[in-house]
């Protein structure tokens, strides 16, 4: 799973990422490592995993991940080649979803590139100049369906129809995500990995004061998304480096109660950006190790078998599947087999967040 930080210069885009990067303070075990000057690897935070720790007593413990990129900061023209604009429309488009850092925040001592503090205009800018890349994106590709579909090509004239109506909505402002298209439709765009495509995340980045209830500015972003089917939360960047500067989790937890929090920011942006994927949780556990992993929605049991190794998927017999509840009620999985509360499951099961899962094969 990768995300993309994207946010005009000075919204608190790189301060976030920099928290992210000081992870160890964040969470009891929450490790993070660089693999590129701009591009982190960050543990999904998850009580489920402690809990499963603490229980089966493994020599290691292995958290799922999410991979954070913090990319260049856009400006108007972007999607003309402005800046570092190629570099950065490249990169988000390699990403799974896109965490948009909004300043909501007055601070004189903070130089708005703008002159003045106006989320909604910031959010326009980032949001015109990945419209624009689609529609040449778009563009190219009408061109070559409605070439086709002149020769009497029946799939090409479908493709042309469907490239219509995203070229439309494209021009009128909107993204990609929600044109008025069917399943049918949206298959014709999906080798385009188009930008407005992608989930997105409205990151609020707020003053201390306003990190608990928001103000003005998280409610005119409220108000504008309200039909994008997008997740917002808010997070203040000072506070989280200020966490990021606690030693220990006692001190980071009592810093956060003081505010009135349960978790820090980091931590609520993980867990979002999770749910914004569609994604969900299972668990392997043993002495050997106890480790989280990570699929879509849905998945069946081969295709979750098939994530840790694509012969599991291959040569599926059946899952032994223990439900989290079960698991840490009885204390054990011998004690879970001895209720008769683990289930043998076939190919059509679909896998619930938090099963705990063991997978019989043969290749």
């Amino acid at each position: 799973m990768k995300c993309g930080i994207v946010g005009l210069p000075n919204v608190g885009k790189s301060t976030l990422f920099n928290c992210l990067s000081n992870a160890k303070a964040q969470a009891a075990n929450f490790p993070f490592c660089t693999i590129e000057p701009n591009v982190g690897v960050i543990t999904v935070p998850d009580e489920r995993l402690t809990e499963l720790e603490r229980l089966v007593k493994p020599q290691r413990v292995v958290p799922t991940t999410v991979e954070i990129v913090d990319i260049a900061g856009l400006v108007k023209g972007a999607s003309k080649g402005e800046g570092l604009g190629n570099q950065f429309l490249a990169i988000i488009r390699e990403t799974d979803a896109i965490l948009h850092v909004l300043r909501c925040f007055d601070d004189e001592n903070i130089i708005h590139v703008d002159g003045s503090v106006n989320p909604l205009r910031d959010k326009e800018i980032i949001d015109t100049e990945l419209q624009l890349k689609d529609l040449e994106t778009i563009e190219k590709k009408l061109q070559k369906a409605s070439r086709a579909a002149k020769t009497g090509d029946k799939e090409a004239a479908k493709a042309e129809a469907a490239l219509l109506i995203y070229k439309n909505h494209l021009e009128q402002g909107k993204s990609a995500r929600n044109a008025p298209v069917n399943e049918e439709d949206a298959k014709h765009i999906e080798d385009l990995m188009l930008l407005t495509q992608k989930p997105v995340m409205y990151v609020c980045n707020v003053d201390e004061g306003s990190v608990v209830n928001g103000n003005a500015y998280v409610n005119q972003v409220r108000e504008a998304v309200k039909n994008e089917g997008a997740e917002i939360i808010m997070i203040s960047a000072a506070i989280e480096a200020d966490i990021a500067q606690l030693e220990s989790y006692e001190d980071r937890m009592a810093f956060l109660t003081d505010l009135g929090l349960t978790e820090s920011g980091v931590t609520k942006l993980i867990k979002s950006a999770y749910k914004l994927l569609n994604l969900i949780t299972y668990f392997t556990a043993g002495v050997q190790e106890v480790r989280a992993w990570t699929i879509t929605k849905g998945f069946k049991a081969p295709q979750a078998a098939g994530v840790i190794h694509t012969d599991f998927e291959k040569g599926f017999i059946r899952a032994e599947v223990i439900g989290f509840a079960d698991y840490v009620h009885y204390g054990s999985e011998s004690a879970v087999k001895e209720a008769g509360k683990m289930r043998v499951e076939g190919k059509e099961y679909t896998v619930a967040d938090g099963d705990v899962m063991h997978f019989r094969f043969n290749v």
